[in-house]
């Protein structure tokens, strides 16, 4: 394990997407899976699920389905505007990184899909009064919220991944084929997949993460009032 501290550790844990066939030991899997059940989830119920994959065939044929769904992002990222704060460069250089994952997330050693078992919501009948008159509106609040119990696990494992030094990133790609990624992988029917993160031993550096400056995305008590906090000097915008 790499002796970094935590901010060292998320403004360098970059998206890694090229790896080594290096495998990657167990062990090391088993504590980043640790580090990853240490979030939160909503009402702490921990229904979360993780399945490793490593056999290459396996891997190969994920990576398969993983490459049909892209190209359904391929066509959704060329319809897409380029974000204005990134340069023509900049865009092109994210969309060639992200096309070499298409063509070779099966060559990863690991693939990590986390996973959430779900939790439907009790029946209407059975709630207060109050409850029922909005039950509506509860159910399209629960759809939303659904990400909060396996995302900030999905961290943990890129800040571990980080600390181990391997290289990671969450993709979601995947999800527009999960009836076939659930077949491949035999993922019960009241279980879904929220990510799938290639891990293995990078080829690119670590860092920096180039990110637009506080400033810039943070209001103070109302929209559209700046954040006047001090400054903090971002080295990787030099």
């Amino acid at each position: 394990m790499s002796d970094i501290g935590l901010f060292e550790a998320m403004y360098s844990a970059r998206a890694l997407r090229r790896l080594k066939p290096d495998p990657v030991p167990e062990e090391i899997i088993t504590k980043i899976l640790d580090a990853a059940i240490r979030a939160p989830s909503a009402g702490n119920s921990q229904h979360w699920i993780f399945v490793v994959v490593h056999d290459p065939e396996l891997r190969r044929e994920l990576g398969l389905i993983y490459r049909k769904a892209s190209d359904i992002a391929k066509g959704v990222y060329q319809a897409r505007a380029r974000p204005a704060h990134m340069s023509e460069e900049q865009y092109q250089r994210m969309m060639s990184s992200g096309a070499y994952l298409w063509e070779h997330i099966g060559d990863a050693p690991v693939l990590l899909v986390p996973c959430l078992r779900d939790r439907p919501p009790p029946a209407r009948e059975t709630l207060p009064a109050a409850v029922q008159a909005i039950y509506a509106e509860e159910l399209i609040y629960t759809d939303r919220i659904r990400g909060a119990s396996i995302y900030p696990a999905v961290q943990n494992i890129i800040l571990a991944c980080r600390a181990f030094g391997l290289g990671t990133l969450i993709t979601t790609n995947h999800i527009r084929c999960e009836g076939e990624v659930k077949a491949l992988l035999g993922i019960p029917h009241d279980v879904f997949t929220y990510a799938l993160m290639p891990i293995g031993y990078p080829e690119d550096n670590f860092g920096p993460v180039k990110r637009r400056p506080v400033s810039e995305v943070a209001y103070a008590d109302h929209w559209g009032s700046a954040w006047q906090g001090g400054a903090v000097r971002d080295d990787s915008r030099d």
